[in-house]
């Protein structure tokens, strides 16, 4: 089932998510959900929150044919190293992209979908996109990293986009 990607200006994106307590039917079935969602965007990352969700996890896939699905539950940063500049995009805010500075080797932990506890490093793609999801589960989104004159510009083509698209 697809579920619907929140949209930026929505403010459920501005949300600050609280834990997630316990693994259950519904929240597994969500993590489903969420994977075909991403794949139908054709997307690597999706937090919560872009589905109106406020509880702390994410699914992560950056393999190119789909077969590392992750699940990040009350994910977090717990060491940090280095620095890389990513072209980022969101399916939040689709069709605008911007080169952000990041670390570019991150140490994560969180909780799996058996809601056992991981601790893994990633780099390059893997620890962008799990820092872009993080974000989002502290109500932050990719444009906030911009100079003010750089995120007016692109959310001006992003209205611009989103009225032509409006029937």
């Amino acid at each position: 089932m697809l579920l619907d990607i929140v949209l930026h200006p929505d403010e459920r994106l501005r949300v600050h998510c609280t834990p997630v307590t316990e693994m259950n039917d519904k929240l597994d079935q969500l993590l489903s959900h969420m994977f075909d969602t991403m794949y139908d965007a054709e997307g690597v990352g999706l937090a919560s929150t872009q589905v109106g969700e406020n509880q702390r996890f994410c699914v992560v896939d950056v393999s190119e044919d789909r077969s590392k699905p992750l699940v990040l539950i009350n994910p977090e940063i717990i060491d940090h190293k280095n620095t890389i500049t990513w072209k980022e995009g969101c399916l939040s805010i689709p069709e605008v992209s911007a080169e952000i500075v990041r670390p570019k080797n991150i140490l994560v932990r969180a909780l799996d979908r058996d809601f056992k506890p991981i601790e893994f490093e990633a780099d390059e793609l893997l620890s962008v996109c799990i820092q872009h999801e993080i974000d989002h589960l502290d109500g932050k989104l990719f444009i906030d990293y911009l100079s003010p004159l750089k995120r007016r510009r692109l959310m001006d083509k992003y209205a611009k986009q989103q009225k032509a698209q409006t029937p």
